[in-house]
């Protein structure tokens, strides 16, 4: 099994960058849907072409966030 990781890339004005690698289809939404409800609203969703393939093999996707508030706790 392929490894699962999210990177996320703060910018200056305060925009959100998350990317998920090694999560195919639509598996890389659900593992990220509770990220991105904590972080703002999605402003952008780039899915790559590994986005695409079977989920047996691994995918990129980059999504561009905005929000105020940051939390990543469970409340």
């Amino acid at each position: 099994m392929p490894q699962r990781s999210i990177r996320f890339r703060i910018h200056a004005d305060g925009r959100v960058e998350e990317t998920v690698e090694g999560v195919a289809g639509p598996a890389c939404h659900d593992l990220t849907e509770r990220i991105e409800a904590s972080l703002g609203v999605v402003q952008q969703r780039v899915a790559s072409s590994e986005a695409f393939l079977q989920a047996s093999e691994s995918v990129s996707v980059g999504v561009s966030l905005s929000g105020e508030t940051v939390s990543t706790g469970d409340s």
